[in-house]
């Protein structure tokens, strides 16, 4: 089911099946994708990847590719060919503040899953894994959002 508030589609706090995910990127393109947009078919490939992620309920994964994605869209529409830190990237996009706001927030969580400081600290992962999973579903949710407000930024008529 889904929950819209805000004018927009949520789904926090509910776990989501196969077909409930579908709905979900199904709403978020309804909402955000006024006009059309193209993206590099790398980065097309990258977000039906993230998708089937998301749909399969691997959400670290999704977590994951969305980022990448979100960098590899940037890095064709803004980087001009230049290697640029993806921080640095984000920042310098012309987007809104409010999108580079909440692409930080994704890439700091991403980091924090693909740059484990100390990997053998691992009682509270084993104590109790369904509060990652809950946190993980949640930020899963997150970056098919951020990732759509992304890709669908520089719409044409």
């Amino acid at each position: 089911m889904l929950c819209f508030g805000y004018d927009r589609p949520t789904l926090e706090g509910i776990k989501l099946n196969e077909g409930a995910r579908w709905a979900f990127i199904n709403a978020l393109d309804d909402e955000l994708l006024k006009c059309g947009a193209t993206m590099s078919e790398w980065c097309a490939f990258i977000v039906r990847d993230c998708d089937y992620a998301f749909v399969g309920g691997a959400n670290l994964a999704t977590v994951i590719t969305a980022t990448a994605a979100i960098e590899t869209y940037l890095r064709a529409e803004y980087a001009g060919g230049n290697r640029i830190r993806l921080v640095d990237l984000i920042d310098l996009a012309p987007i809104q503040q409010e999108l580079r706001d909440d692409i930080h927030k994704l890439r700091k969580y991403r980091n924090t899953w693909v740059h484990v400081a100390a990997p053998e600290d691992d009682e509270e992962v084993l104590q109790n894994p369904e509060a990652y999973e809950e946190q993980l579903e949640e930020w899963a949710k997150l970056a098919q959002r951020t990732l759509r407000r992304t890709i669908h930024e520089n719409q044409w008529v």
